[in-house]
C-alpha cells in the first residue's frame, strides 16, 4: 500500500501545477511535475527528480458525498476518537467538518535518492499554505495549521526530537520533546508540555 503523508485542506481550489512549479523554480530545486489532466485542475501529479526518479505521487480528492475523499476522512475520524491528548482528538474531529480536499502524497523510492524529501516538502508546504490546512502522516499523526503534531499516533519504539504542540486554555503551545522518553510521551499524552522539553 505504501506510505503516505496528506494535506488535509479547508479550500477545494485547486493548487495549480504552475503554481507548484514556480516553488519548484523559486527554491532551485531540480524536480519536474507532470500532471494526468489539466494543469490548473489535475487529479493526480507524478513528481520526480531531474534524471527521472519518482519522488511520490500527489493525488488530490474533494470530499463530497460518495467521493473517495470522504471515505477517507471517515476513516480518520474513527481512528482519532481513541487518540490523545483527548483535547487534541476533539479539536481535529470538529476540524474535520472544515477539510474540502485531501491532497495524498505516496511517498516513492526517489524521497532517498539526492535531496529527495527536501523537494517533496517543498511541494507539501506549498500546498498547506495555499489554505488553511493541516497535515496526517502514517503511523505518526496529525499537525494542527501551524505544522506542529497534535496527535500520538507512533509506534512504541519511535525516539528522536520532534516538534510537538497541546491545546491549553483554547491556544496552541509548541515544544521539542523526546518521543522515546517515557515521561514525556505521558505529559503529552495528558496534554502537557513535558519537563525538559525545548521552548522556541
Amino acid at each position: 500500500m505504501g506510505y503516505y503523508v496528506r494535506v488535509l485542506s479547508t479550500s477545494t481550489d485547486c493548487v495549480s501545477l504552475s503554481e507548484l512549479q514556480a516553488t519548484i523554480k523559486k527554491e532551485k530545486l531540480r524536480a519536474t511535475l507532470s500532471a494526468d489532466a489539466g494543469p490548473e485542475d489535475w487529479e493526480q501529479l507524478i513528481l520526480s527528480h531531474a534524471d527521472g526518479r519518482a519522488i511520490a505521487s500527489i493525488e488530490r480528492n474533494l470530499v463530497e458525498e460518495g467521493s473517495l475523499g470522504s471515505d477517507e476522512l471517515a476513516e480518520f475520524a474513527e481512528e482519532v476518537a481513541e487518540c490523545k491528548p483527548v483535547n487534541a482528538a476533539q479539536w481535529l474531529l470538529e476540524y474535520f467538518h472544515r477539510i474540502r480536499c485531501i491532497y495524498a502524497f505516496q511517498v516513492l523510492s526517489g524521497t532517498d535518492h539526492l535531496n529527495g524529501w527536501e523537494i517533496l516538502e517543498a511541494v507539501k508546504n506549498r500546498i498547506r499554505t495555499a489554505a488553511p490546512s493541516i497535515l496526517q502522516a502514517d503511523n505518526e499523526g496529525f499537525s494542527n495549521e501551524e505544522g506542529y503534531h497534535i496527535l500520538w499516533q507512533f509506534s512504541d519504539s519511535v525516539d528522536g526530537d520532534w516538534w510537538m504542540a497541546v491545546l491549553q486554555n483554547g491556544r496552541w503551545k509548541r515544544f521539542e520533546m523526546d518521543l522515546g522518553n517515557p515521561k514525556h510521551r505521558e505529559s503529552f499524552f495528558q496534554g502537557q508540555i513535558p519537563d525538559g522539553a525545548k521552548l522556541p
